[in-house]
């Protein structure tokens, strides 16, 4: 992962956070080894993380980023996901050619769980026109093994989802070393 060339086109937060990437990669490595030292900074220092991490999801949106391979997905949500010390059960919502539309946090909970509403999800993927969409969310534990809890939740949201043309290609469960994809497993 190459640092942001500062031109005048760059907005003025991303020039600011690429010097803080250029540092962390090779000491860090790229992914999500990138996060695991969030912890230990600053919160200006984190805030700044933040704001990139949010610029680099709106070019990939603006860019209609085709993600074509489940390492693609599972890389991009750990660098959304990994970072978070509490549940964040969030969706990418993708068109007909698997390129994203959207990145949207549907929920947050506690360290342990959170509550996702059906019909909220609905609601999102028809305002985004998405045709398809990738689930996710984050295990601040350190495990990836799906609960019981995640599966239900999959296949109630494949089966809604199904009702309005919209399919599930995967829900990924995101942890600050590892990410586990439930399609890869035969848990789809």
């Amino acid at each position: 992962m190459a640092a942001v060339e500062s031109t005048p086109k760059t907005p003025r937060r991303a020039r600011r956070a690429s010097p803080k990437a250029s540092e962390c990669i090779p000491a860090y490595g790229a992914g999500a080894g990138v996060l695991s030292f969030r912890h230990g900074l600053r919160v200006r220092e984190r805030n700044t993380i933040d704001r990139a991490l949010a610029i680099i999801g709106r070019c990939l949106a603006l860019n209609r980023t085709t993600f074509a391979t489940p390492d693609a997905v599972k890389t991009y949500l750990q660098l959304r996901l990994a970072g978070e010390s509490i549940e964040h059960f969030s969706v990418m919502f993708l068109d007909v050619q698997n390129r994203l539309i959207a990145f949207e946090t549907m929920a947050v909970g506690t360290l342990s769980q959170t509550s996702v509403y059906p019909r909220e999800i609905v609601r999102t993927a028809l305002a985004h026109g998405a045709a398809a969409v990738v689930l996710a969310h984050n295990h601040p534990s350190g495990s990836v093994q799906p609960s019981r809890a995640d599966a239900l939740l999959t296949q109630t949201l494949k089966t809604t989802l199904a009702l309005i043309d919209v399919r599930v290609l995967d829900h990924v469960i995101v942890s600050p070393g590892e990410a586990l994809s439930m399609a890869e497993r035969g848990l789809l």
